[in-house]
């Protein structure tokens, strides 16, 4: 990546029937090799009004594999490859809070991380490093993405704290009320390790948690039907599309790195001195962490 300048390549994680999107030209499903072992699925690239995507089915194409056994460093690792400098994650997600209904897009600013059975970095033993996430959701493209979703007219909310459960099962009742006073907004399985991984990667990361139902706090939540809750996932794809497709040319104005610093998240985070680092380690991280490596 150049010092100054990056062209926009946007990533865009998430459902199926998201990547349905109209306009998408050139569209090609590419497997895309990792060291860290096989992504979800094949990437689809494309071009949205001239600006090139590539998706990525977080479960794979027919929702094969489950929350905890997902490849999250595979995944990253392969958008990365791909040249992608921008990911955008959309999530079906419980909701916390009773004015965020079913339909509601709530563009998240905070995680909080309670999973416990994930690889949750690139680095390790051979080559440490410690990057910053105290800001884990790029500004920039939460931004974008709140001015796309009110172009759209879609329901929605800025800012908010993502719960990350392991999963697969769903929370416990006094879990959720745990949760609930803990000031989270919406509830979910997927979004971490990956928004580390992707801070880890230098690449500007954002949420759209899209609410499907309430958790098991809310006195309702017994009396929702199955049909209600395909409904919503429906209407959701569809706006989840849309968004998209309104996000994208929004993205790819930008003509300098991300003024918040994503792009150079790894400035100062390797610890490691030179002569110490794993060989092996350093050669699969040629594409996450090669600007920073290649330099020393």
């Amino acid at each position: 990546m150049n010092e100054d300048v990056s062209t926009p390549v946007i990533g865009v994680i998430g459902g199926s029937g998201l990547y349905e999107i109209d306009g998408l030209e050139d569209a090609r499903w590419e497997s895309v090799a990792s060291p860290f072992g096989e992504p979800s699925d094949e990437i689809l690239r494309g071009s949205l009004a001239g600006i090139e995507m590539a998706f990525l089915p977080r479960h794979g194409r027919g929702h094969r594999v489950p929350p905890s056994e997902l490849n999250f460093r595979a995944n990253i690792d392969a958008l990365k490859r791909l040249g992608c400098t921008e990911i955008l994650s959309l999530s079906a997600c419980g909701s916390l809070k009773e004015e965020y209904p079913p339909g509601t897009f709530v563009v998240v600013d905070q995680f909080i991380d309670r999973t416990f059975a994930r690889t949750k970095t690139f680095f390790g033993e051979g080559l440490v490093a410690h990057v910053g996430f105290g800001h884990p959701v790029c500004g920039r493209l939460g931004d974008a993405l709140t001015e796309s979703l009110a172009a759209l007219d879609i329901p929605h909310a800025r800012g908010g704290t993502y719960l990350v459960m392991e999963g697969p099962q769903f929370s416990t009742l006094a879990e959720s009320n745990l949760y609930r006073s803990w000031g989270c907004d919406v509830i979910g399985m997927t979004n971490m390790p990956e928004a580390k991984l992707a801070r880890e990667a230098e690449m500007c990361y954002a949420t759209v948690a899209m609410v499907t139902d309430y958790d098991c706090w809310h006195p309702d939540h017994d009396h929702v039907t199955v049909e209600a809750i395909i409904a919503v996932l429906m209407g959701n794809a569809d706006n989840g599309r849309s968004l998209v497709k309104e996000v994208v040319p929004r993205l790819a104005k930008r003509t300098t790195l991300c003024s918040h610093g994503c792009h150079r998240a790894l400035d100062n985070a390797v610890i490691t001195h030179p002569d110490a680092r794993d060989p092996g380690l350093v050669a699969m991280l040629d594409a996450v962490a090669g600007r920073v490596l290649q330099a020393h």
